[in-house]
């Protein structure tokens, strides 16, 4: 009972209505603090450039037999993949969730740097398109925020005032090595390019952000196409270096019944008169050995078409849910929300200001 009646007799050393009276004797600061605050939201929402989001959806094959693909697929429901790397899906190194790691490697984001890319120029003004790699869009097309302009510029223009370094050249790509320059938009690329995979239906989402909508497009369908083509390189790899070898050793056999060939005919045009039997007998091991030849070539032609039968049933099929279409509206930057949360802050920090110097924080903190 002593408790319940020291935090009511603590409630009501609280006066709200004092409270309330400090806040409105400073209704002319709010009247200058929330504008300037709205101000200055407008003019940092604004300054910053428009961005676009393309998504595209994709659902991979999975290699799961199909007695056991409804027990997996409750397995993943609960964050369980069944399989062992015996069979099933351990057979794949390369599983759906491991794609975004994939993405997210250096060695894929610098493979995008040659992929051409065109500015649509204004027709009323007369301007062409302009066409150009990803890594040059990047590097020279992009719209940064005024600030972020000038203060780049400033401690540019200081650090070449203490510098001795000669400018950096740009050489040729070296994944090993990178520049300055190009470590730079591979970390761009990071924000900008994003793959995620849902866990229990292994649908892949693929979302490029990008100033330019058609160009956020373009590389949507690009990366999307890009990421198909690793995986199926990967997962046919095996089988493409049977079936070369298999091709092969189907020609070495074709030439040498070709040969075979050869020798039965003109063994057997030059002596159609000669009845010895020592040409009869030579005319027979050369037949015997043209036929070898042609089972053998026969065999290993059925091996080829295994091969190549193989290649197809390893090749991964991919169902587009959702492809890559130009955005017609932005994604970013929210300028309402900005504006509100500014607006807002500044209330809130205007508020404890008067608080505090009407003393009225301590008996809201119980400090009183």
């Amino acid at each position: 009972m002593s408790e319940i009646k020291q935090i009511e007799a603590e409630e009501s050393s609280i006066d709200f209505m004092k409270i309330f009276k400090d806040l409105l004797k400073y209704k002319k600061l709010y009247l200058k603090v929330l504008p300037a605050a709205f101000v200055v939201a407008a003019i940092y929402a604004l300054g910053k450039p428009n961005t676009y989001t393309c998504t595209v959806l994709l659902s991979p094959e999975m290699s799961t037999s199909r007695s056991n693909a409804g027990l997996s697929a409750l397995a993943s429901s609960f964050g369980i993949q069944l399989g062992s790397r015996s069979g099933g899906m351990g057979t794949e190194a390369l599983f759906p969730t491991l794609y975004p790691e994939l993405m997210n490697s250096t060695d894929f984001k610098i493979s995008l740097f040659d992929v051409p890319v065109t500015i649509e120029g204004n027709k009323k003004k007369g301007e062409q398109d302009r066409t150009m790699t990803y890594y040059d869009y990047l590097c020279n097309e992009q719209k940064r925020p005024w600030w972020s302009a000038a203060i780049g510029g400033t401690i540019k223009a200081i650090t070449s005032l203490f510098s001795d370094k000669k400018p950096e050249t740009e050489e040729s790509l070296d994944p090993f090595r990178l520049t300055r320059k190009q470590a730079a938009v591979v970390k761009a690329l990071h924000n900008r390019v994003v793959c995620d995979v849902d866990k229990k239906t292994m649908v892949i989402t693929i979302q490029v952000t990008d100033q330019n909508p058609v160009i956020c497009a373009t590389m949507a369908d690009t990366v999307k196409t890009r990421l198909q083509k690793f995986i199926t390189d990967y997962r046919t790899s095996k089988v493409r270096v049977d079936l070369e070898h298999n091709k092969k050793v189907e020609r070495e056999a074709k030439a040498r019944y070709d040969r075979a060939s050869r020798l039965y005919s003109e063994f057997a045009d030059a002596n159609q008169d000669i009845i010895l039997e020592s040409a009869r007998r030579r005319l027979t091991e050369l037949e015997n050995d043209m036929q070898l030849q042609f089972n053998a070539y026969q065999q290993v032609a059925a091996q080829v078409l295994a091969a190549e039968a193989k290649v197809q049933e390893e090749t991964p099929a991919f169902t587009t849910l959702q492809s890559a279409t130009v955005p017609l509206q932005k994604s970013g930057p929210k300028r309402a929300r900005m504006c509100i949360i500014f607006v807002f802050l500044a209330f809130l920090g205007t508020t404890v200001w008067i608080l505090y110097k009407e003393d009225d924080l301590k008996p809201l903190l119980g400090l009183g």
